[in-house]
């Protein structure tokens, strides 16, 4: 029995494999023939220059070479084609890594995920994409990950404020969208944000009209509910809960200037019915229905959807350069997408580390010697000039004890006359 559970649980394991579809992976492995498979967009003239590089510090010096922005206070525009697909009935995991080690202070770290009819030699910033994702930085402000889709032609930002790596060392973003309308975010493999796309993203018309321009129409009716026009009040409904006493009287001595208009004071009506009696208690309203003329947020499930994805694009700004891209996963296991992360990130991310750490205790340790030996040239400059004034002083209190010892002589001799 226990054979025949761990061969279904084999072939469950290989189904799961054989589902999982990669339609893009990109880790620049076999030198300048990355060229052939990306293309630089002309679409300006002056878009910075990439290069293929492990950067100064690194875990592997081939495993974790990628493409690196290389002259500052540039745009940059550059992608690579895929077999176009669509992602409808299924997830779709975007994944990368990006390594900011100029120490990146105004500059984008993000991808965009293009239409299969993209146009890459004319690829800009106004480009229509479907999905813009990854981190951006500039000054204090800013250090967040952009997560934006486009829904009917729009672009559009999520609501929540999702914080992004901001040291030099190489992290791994992902972002998971779900064909229930759930999307998901991973820095390093660790779930930073999640939640629905309706909820987080404002996509869907809203319920309300916004432009204090714009005009309602006239057959525009708002009210998702409307009151029942056939339903009519019981004849029982209750009474209310409280009454005029019908016995009360005006009292003789009351003063209308002085007291106001006199009210009989109220009683519990004898005829009123409690919720807890009935159903018809309280202030009777018709019931609602489904208003037929209504105009407004209606629910669509196919937000998370897009038909032809077939180009992934780096289109930034970048103040500093320096960044390396690498390890570019489109897939639509997230299983597959973590494998793959813990095999490219997650083996070379300790490794990287320590170089790291070496190299700036190599830094610290030259910067102690430059400042040590100026301090060193600066003393014995100042040694130097103790020296020169030292002398006239010997020789001023040289003639100070003179003068004494004439003084001195010229009280002995005083003192003897």
């Amino acid at each position: 029995m226990k054979v025949a559970v761990a061969i279904i649980a084999v072939f469950a394991s290989i189904a799961v494999t054989i589902d999982a579809t990669v339609f893009f992976k990109e880790q620049f492995l076999d030198g300048d023939a990355w060229k052939s498979r990306w293309l630089v967009s002309k679409h300006k003239s002056d878009y910075g220059e990439w290069k293929l590089t492990a950067g100064k510090f690194y875990g592997d010096s081939e495993a974790d070479k990628g493409l690196q922005t290389s002259q500052d206070a540039r745009f940059y525009a550059i992608s690579s084609r895929f077999e176009p697909f669509s992602n409808e009935g299924k997830s779709l995991v975007v994944q990368f890594t990006v390594k900011h080690e100029q120490k990146i202070d105004c500059g984008g770290g993000y991808v965009k995920i293009f239409p299969a009819d993209l146009d890459q030699a004319d690829m800009h910033g106004d480009s229509q994409y479907y999905i813009m994702f990854g981190p951006d930085i500039c000054g204090y402000s800013t250090k967040k990950v952009h997560v934006i889709f486009n829904y009917k032609g729009k672009n559009h930002l999520i609501k929540k404020e999702i914080k992004c790596k901001d040291d030099e060392l190489t992290h791994l973003y992902t972002l998971i969208l779900n064909p229930d309308q759930t999307y998901e975010v991973k820095i390093n493999n660790e779930k930073v944000e999640s939640g629905t796309l309706e909820e987080d993203w404002d996509m869907l018309p809203s319920k309300k009209i916004k432009d204090p321009e714009a005009k309602k129409p006239e057959d525009w009716d708002d009210r998702a509910k409307i009151d029942d026009p056939a339903d009519t009040k019981p004849e029982d409904w209750e009474k209310p809960e409280n009454i005029p006493d019908p016995d009360a009287k005006k009292p003789d001595d009351w003063d209308e200037d002085m007291d106001g208009e006199w009210e009989p004071p109220m009683i519990p009506n004898p005829d009123y019915k409690v919720q807890a009696e009935s159903e018809l208690a309280g202030e009777w309203k018709p019931k609602q229905i489904d208003n037929p003329d209504y105009k407004g947020y209606t629910p669509d499930a196919s937000i998370y959807k897009f038909d032809n994805i077939g180009v992934l694009g780096l289109d930034l700004w970048q103040v500093k350069s320096g960044t390396i891209f690498d390890n570019f996963f489109i897939g639509d296991d997230l299983k597959e997408a973590e494998e793959f992360g813990k095999e490219t990130w997650g083996a070379t991310k300790e490794p990287e580390k320590k170089m790291k750490d070496a190299q700036e205790e190599e830094e610290r340790k030259a910067r102690e010697e430059e400042e040590k030996s100026k301090k060193d040239t600066a003393d014995d400059e100042g040694d130097e000039e103790e020296g020169d004034e030292d002398e006239p002083e010997e020789e001023e209190e040289k003639d100070n004890t003179t003068e004494e010892e004439e003084e001195e002589t010229l009280k002995k001799d005083k003192d003897e006359l």
